[in-house]
């Protein structure tokens, strides 16, 4: 009996993804640890290896299709002494679910709730109770890749059309009967606890209008990436109750205690300002672990380790490699750490363990001149730290004028888990390090 290779679960979040190319084609043959397809994630495009041996007897998902859902049959691979005769009345939609046939992240195979922000449901919650066709495991909604994308271009939720296709799949006809009953549900209809999927205000239709208008454009498809920041991000802002806290950081013992690790390193190694933020930001929460906690309805959770996310520009949007365990180690680690997260985050090459998780994070602007600005939390973490450039400007010290290195830097808290007291104790804990920095060496 032919072997179903499905749609892997790559990371906690993921519920569909881009098959993006195919690295065999149908009668090669395969061994374990063989990379055979390359799957683009929420996060990353990744490759996916066989774990079996055999013959790709079928490609069931051509390359480049979308929203394909984790666990659909996306090939199906032929066992020793089968031929292409053994996948007649084959059916792969009732086949049983394979053993992991691909290798994919132990914890990403646990499938932790995750929120289907554009179908409205988990994938481990239940769907809303009149739709018949949110059967199977964990109340998934069964939908072709097609119907998927018709409803997001649409905004019609899935959890409130009933499907006609095999199995009771929602297909294109039923996305058609659905916009003419004026069945909606928003395209971000953000999951509500028991997953009753709750409408979210929507902006104005930009295609719409500039259609209307005559307005000349051009459309940049979005990928999983985006798509994925976009959607967390509303989610953030609609969710968590934001609090905001500006502090100023004199960098001039900083800059100098930069100017000689570097010169005593003989070019081995560069530390960067960012590095010495990293290291400050850990120290920061280990001397004042208050800030370093996450919100849940029965009780915070207070992690044990300082593990910073860095936000990272990509060509496929951004992304928060993570240096955990960042207080213990010394600013050359941190520094040749960080350079390789950095480098393999805009190849797609980070293994999902890299980017998921952290308890705190950082988004460093000052590169690019800005001087201050407010970031976003990244959920489930309750603070992000905005980093602005360090200007040059008159600071009165001792009754004298003295021009100085200033440096603005605005703390985003969850007011659930870190209130404005807690917030302003911690960017002290964390100005204290950046002026001092030889407190972080002791």
């Amino acid at each position: 009996m032919p072997t179903p290779i499905t749609m892997p679960a790559l990371s906690p979040t993921m519920t569909d993804g881009t098959l993006a190319s195919w690295l065999v084609k149908e009668g090669d043959k395969v061994e374990a640890g063989d990379v055979i397809a390359e799957i683009e994630t929420d996060k990353a495009t990744m490759e996916v290896e066989a774990v079996d041996e055999g013959t790709i007897g079928k490609i069931v998902v051509s390359e480049g299709t979308e929203n394909v859902p984790v666990n659909d049959v996306i090939a199906l691979l032929l066992e020793d002494g089968e031929d292409k005769s053994a996948l007649d009345n084959f059916d792969a939609g009732s086949a049983p679910a394979a053993p992991q046939n691909v290798s994919a992240p132990t914890e990403a195979a646990k499938q932790p709730e995750s929120k289907d922000i554009k179908g409205g449901v988990t994938s481990s919650g239940s769907a809303a109770a009149n739709a018949p066709q949110t059967s199977g495991q964990g109340g998934r909604v069964f939908a072709s890749p097609l119907a998927r994308r018709m409803a997001d271009q649409a905004g019609i939720n899935l959890s409130q059309v009933g499907g006609t296709g095999p199995k009771g799949r929602i297909v294109k006809a039923d996305i058609e009967n659905a916009k003419k009953n004026g069945i909606s549900g928003g395209a971000f209809a953000v999951p509500q606890k028991g997953g009753s999927p709750a409408a979210a205000p929507q902006g104005p239709d930009a295609k719409a209008l500039a259609d209307m208008l005559g307005m000349p454009y051009e459309e940049q498809p979005n990928n999983n990436i985006k798509k994925v920041t976009a959607r967390r991000l509303s989610e953030a802002k609609q969710t968590i109750p934001h609090f905001y806290l500006t502090v100023e950081c004199v960098l001039d013992n900083l800059l100098n205690a930069r100017k000689q690790l570097n010169e005593a390193a003989n070019g081995d190694y560069k530390i960067s300002v960012n590095d010495f933020i990293i290291k400050a930001a850990a120290m920061a929460l280990k001397s004042y672990p208050a800030a370093n906690v996450s919100w849940s309805d029965n009780a915070l959770i207070q992690y044990l380790q300082s593990d910073i996310s860095v936000a990272v520009a990509t060509p496929n949007g951004l992304i928060t490699p993570i240096v955990k365990k960042a207080e213990e180690k010394g600013l050359k680690e941190i520094s040749q750490e960080m350079k390789d997260l950095a480098g393999r985050a805009r190849e797609g090459k980070l293994k999902p363990e890299e980017f998921q998780g952290g308890t705190f994070s950082i988004s460093n602007l000052g590169m690019f001149g800005v001087t201050e600005f407010q970031a976003i939390i990244n959920p489930p973490q309750s603070c992000i730290m905005a980093i602005g450039a360090g200007i040059e400007r008159p600071v009165v010290e001792k009754g004298e004028v003295k021009v100085r290195t200033v440096m603005n830097v605005t703390l985003s808290t969850d007011h659930r888990s870190v209130d404005g007291a807690v917030g302003a104790e911690y960017l002290q804990h964390f100005k204290r390090y950046i002026e001092n920095p030889i407190g972080m060496l002791v």
